[in-house]
């Protein structure tokens, strides 16, 4: 069971591409969703069964590579982002099948999603650092198809050929890292990475600076998460993504591409908290992006472009709060942030596919009365974006920012200071979407108001299911982190760094 939850998509995705000529469009997409939603099911039984015994799940399929020191084999690791992932994917499947309906290549694009799928859960239960590897380049070739979809626009074009240098520049630093890990721990193998991690490392004097040799593993992984989250300096990619059709924007911004960077910190988390520089450098980064890409969103006129600002903000508040070593947060608001902002895409997807493509909000406007099912989707995703009270996206900015202000450091105070301006610029530009594109006088070509209709009920059950997840996985999440710890609070994210740090001490003195 466990591995379907994995090669389902895989299976989906082959058939539609070998097979989608006879198929068609109908049953490609049929046949892709199908195996992405029954993975999903999965994913939520194999959660049911191993988080009340607070047992972790570990599978060893098959040795991969074997050489001397070297050791790698195929393995599954069981993570709560599969649900995250697979629940968030088989909504965009279930959508894309209206919304591609009249694109006559819609096999190969059911086919790219689908593989898009298969590598992230490939990512997320990797346990080891290959197999991450080998995902994390599997999610940017397939964010690479996706986006190049419709390769006759030469902005298409453009914008994958953009998205794939700056994601090696990403690489550029995580494959040297894995490198680095190998060299100085002799494996690949997570949990024997993390058992040695505490043992004294040598260090050496450059630029009249003492260089630990784990402090500069984890700057190299954390540029690799710059690249593939998005952060300053990497970011120019997320906004010009959105020239892809809009069932890729939600899956690449939601649940796939840019939240890799976030749990791959989060999954070598006990490696982060050895080196304090690393740790300052992360926060110093993730508050920073947060403020740039708010500002720079409450300045796009695109619709599209808005939420992948946002996200780009978003992806630094989780980033920051790993750097404050509170990295259950960043993974519960990585999970909170994927339904509202799904819901934010779909739903904008939803007025641009009524309103003949057209993405400037200057030019629609008065579209209320004409799409209020939309509307109100809409208005339930920007809500719980901003951090309105008891909603989603509260239960989870609301701690990141409380942690920020406690630490009583600079870099925490740093962050708790940019990520609150942020929250003001979040407000501003989620309201100038909602009032350009819903209620200022219509701007609109008359025969694009004459023709535009609401989101049919094919595109309406995913957004219904995404706003409740907007609504009320935040409080639902945090009831559960309130049952005994065999229940919930005894994952390896929940080790506070001072536990982490009188481990260290015991075993420096062993």
């Amino acid at each position: 069971m466990y591995l379907l939850i994995v090669f389902l998509p895989l299976l989906g995705s082959s058939v539609a591409g070998f097979f989608g000529r006879f198929l068609g469009s109908e049953g490609s997409a049929i046949m892709t969703t199908t195996c992405v939603s029954f993975s999903s099911i999965l994913s939520l039984i194999a959660f049911y069964e191993v988080a009340p015994g607070a047992s972790a799940c570990y599978l060893r399929i098959a040795p991969w590579v074997s050489s001397e020191m070297f050791d790698a084999s195929w393995g599954f690791f069981g993570d709560l982002m599969l649900i995250v992932v697979t629940s968030i994917s088989s909504l965009v499947h279930l959508y894309s099948i209206s919304y591609m309906s009249e694109d006559p290549h819609s096999p190969r694009f059911m086919c790219y999603l689908s593989i898009l799928t298969f590598f992230m859960p490939m990512l997320v239960t990797g346990d080891n650092s290959l197999q991450l590897f080998l995902g994390w380049e599997g999610v940017g070739l397939a964010s690479y198809l996706l986006i190049h979809f419709w390769f006759t626009r030469l902005q298409a074009d453009k914008a994958a050929i953009k998205a794939m240098p700056v994601n090696r520049v990403g690489d550029f630093g995580l494959a040297p890292g894995i490198s680095g890990c190998f060299t100085l721990f002799q494996t690949v193998d997570f949990s024997t990475i993390f058992a040695c991690a505490s043992a004294p490392r040598n260090s050496w004097i450059s630029c009249n600076m003492r260089l630990n040799a784990i402090t500069l593993i984890c700057i190299l992984l954390l540029i690799g998460a710059v690249g593939k989250s998005a952060q300053i300096g990497s970011h120019t990619w997320s906004p010009d993504a959105m020239e892809g059709p809009t069932p890729v924007s939600a899956s690449i911004h939601a649940a796939t591409m840019v939240t890799a960077g976030v749990f791959m910190i989060a999954r070598c988390s006990p490696l982060f908290e050895y080196p304090p520089t690393a740790l300052i450098v992360i926060t110093f980064a993730g508050a920073t992006t947060s403020f740039l890409a708010a500002t720079t969103g409450i300045l796009q006129n695109d619709l599209k472009r808005v939420i992948a600002y946002s996200t780009c903000s978003q992806l630094g508040y989780m980033i920051f709060a790993c750097g404050i070593s509170n990295y259950s947060v960043s993974v519960f608001h990585l999970m909170n942030h994927a339904f509202f902002k799904a819901l934010l895409f779909l739903s904008a997807g939803s007025v641009i596919h009524a309103m003949s493509d057209e993405q400037d909000m200057r030019k629609m406007g008065g579209l209320a009365s004409s799409f209020p099912f939309t509307y109100a989707m809409m208005l339930m995703g920007s809500l719980s974006l901003i951090g309105f009270p008891f909603l989603t996206g509260f239960y989870s900015k609301d701690v990141i920012l409380e942690l920020a202000y406690t630490k009583y450091t600079i870099s925490g105070n740093f962050a708790f200071w940019l990520g609150s301006v942020s929250v003001l610029f979040t407000s501003y530009y989620s309201f100038r979407l909602l009032f350009l594109t819903f209620i200022v006088p219509t701007n609109s070509f008359g025969r694009d108001i004459l023709r535009c209709h609401d989101a049919p009920i094919p595109m309406a059950i995913p957004l219904i299911l995404l706003a409740l997840g907007s609504l009320f996985v935040g409080y639902l999440a945090k009831m559960f982190s309130r049952l005994p710890p065999p229940l919930w609070g005894s994952g390896p994210l929940r080790v506070s760094r001072k536990g982490r740090r009188k481990e260290a001490l015991a075993n420096r003195h062993n």
